[in-house]
């Protein structure tokens, strides 16, 4: 069957933009906001104390590092031109409010100021009120490029019905949330349309070529829902026509992979696995080895660290309400190998008294100090014993319980290639999804947990790091 989309709206440029692209645009506004706040410092002081900066003093980068990390946390180097209906240059204005007062805030409390000319209160007050426009502008320009470069998009999809129409409420879905893509509903005028399930959606029967209507048309891109070996020999040569004339050509796995970061199990097949590129982690022995010595060596670094924390919430847990401090639970881990995880206690004693169940966003069973501990994520400390024991890995998926396991391998395609590696703290399905509680949410685990495993790399590992702690410090977790 072959489907054919056209969007009466736009394209976002993201979409005709590499990842690798995305990240040299990303790098230049952190690069700019680093010269900004350079020179609105160097002016500031040469107005108040008439003194140059000294770029040999600590506290300088101290402070540009607190700045521009209070400008990652608030999402002011996303590059989507709105996050929750928020625009870029307006998210800059929300950041530099909150990362000011928080960084203010931080060198009053730690008798910071007047200590040097350069958070004295005039020339700290004069650098953020320059830098307040300087990254305000800058966002201003970058979402006004965005908008400028947005392109109509048209695409074919080549595949089963129901996958293809799955496929595009996806895409909305996604739209709606994170608007990374735009794409509206089907539309075909066609006249070799035989069936018609709604007014958007068109349906043609055993194509096995592109006549010369479809191909004259211009097209962003063609998608193929995995069975491109079932294509006949006439359509692979046009479609490898149409690829050497500029057209993009993606299965839907690939295209969901490189622009939604996640690989829906839906739309993968046997042949996938054994053709595609990348599960290094699998088979490469070195990386393997590695990602495990970092493991042990982190762990033991932050159980010693995380003391002053671990303590104080202990007491907490045992005075706020009855039961043990500690609690343990039964997963699967690394090929199907049960374990017992631990975590600080966060719900009422005898909390699965009526049965097991999936934890529900405002669950009575969760305590008052078991509510705060899993919005930091404090709850999860006591797993880097789990780590330290080679149960368990810093990054990986989500470690699920054995009576769960049984029912979501049943529903969800693949579900099981998740445990070829080890389950982690965090992980990618961690950071880029809110907490799971139905079989939907575990498919879309899965997804992530796919993308993950496919391409695994230290700086992967890394870059969840630093979005694992953006959700501890925002209290997004649950």
């Amino acid at each position: 069957m072959l489907y054919s989309k056209q969007s009466s709206k736009y394209l976002s440029t993201l979409l005709m933009y590499s990842h690798t692209s995305r990240m040299i645009i990303v790098c230049l506004l952190v690069i700019g906001d680093i010269i900004g706040l350079l020179l609105c410092l160097n002016l500031a002081l040469e107005l108040r104390v008439s003194k140059s900066l000294d770029l040999g003093m600590p506290i300088l980068y101290a402070l540009i590092a607190m700045y521009l990390f209070g400008l990652y946390l608030t999402d002011t180097y996303k590059l989507n031109r709105e996050v929750s209906g928020v625009r870029l240059s307006e998210r800059a204005i929300l950041g530099i409010v909150a990362t000011v007062a928080a960084v203010t805030s931080l060198i009053y409390i730690t008798g910071l100021w007047g200590s040097e000319p350069i958070v004295g209160r005039g020339v700290l007050l004069i650098s953020v009120g320059l830098f307040s426009l300087w990254a305000v502008v800058s966002r201003a320009i970058i979402d006004g490029w965005l908008k400028a470069n947005q392109q109509s998009s048209r695409f074919l999809v080549l595949g089963d019905y129901q996958k293809v129409v799955d496929f595009g409420k996806e895409h909305r879905k996604l739209n709606s949330q994170t608007e990374f893509v735009s794409f509206t509903d089907f539309a075909s005028e066609n006249s070799d349309v035989y069936n018609q399930s709604n007014s958007n959606t068109a349906v043609l029967n055993k194509v096995n070529s592109l006549n010369s209507t479809w191909k004259q048309q211009y097209w962003s891109g063609i998608l193929i829902d995995g069975a491109e070996r079932s294509l006949s020999q006439q359509m692979v040569r046009e479609l490898m026509d149409m690829r050497l004339k500029g057209v993009y050509v993606y299965s839907i796995a690939d295209f969901c992979e490189r622009f939604w970061q996640k690989i829906p199990p839906a739309y993968v097949q046997d042949d996938w696995f054994a053709f595609t590129s990348g599960f290094n982690i699998l088979h490469n022995r070195i990386k393997a080895k590695l990602k495990q010595l970092i493991d042990v060596v982190v762990a033991a670094v932050m159980i010693v660290v995380s003391l002053p924390i671990t303590i104080p919430v202990a007491i907490a847990i045992k005075l706020s309400s009855p039961g043990p401090i500690f609690y343990s639970q039964v997963r699967t881990g690394l090929n199907g190998k049960k374990f017992r995880v631990y975590k600080f206690r966060s719900m009422q004693q005898n909390a699965e008294s009526k049965g097991i169940q999936w934890a529900k966003e405002k669950d009575h069973r969760i305590t008052k100090v078991g509510s705060f501990i899993r919005l930091t994520r404090i709850d999860e400390l006591p797993q880097l014993w789990n780590i330290f024991k080679g149960e368990m890995s810093l990054v990986g998926p989500r470690p699920e319980r054995p009576e769960f396991d049984m029912q979501l391998r049943e529903q969800i395609p693949y579900y099981d290639v998740r445990y070829l590696v080890k389950p982690g703290i965090t992980g990618w399905a961690q950071v880029c999804y809110p907490y799971g509680a139905s079989v939907e949410d575990a498919y879309q685990k899965v997804a992530y947990d796919l993308y993950y495993i496919k391409n695994y790399s230290l700086l992967m590992d890394l870059a969840i790091a630093f979005k694992t702690l953006r959700v501890v410090i925002l209290g997004k977790g649950r």
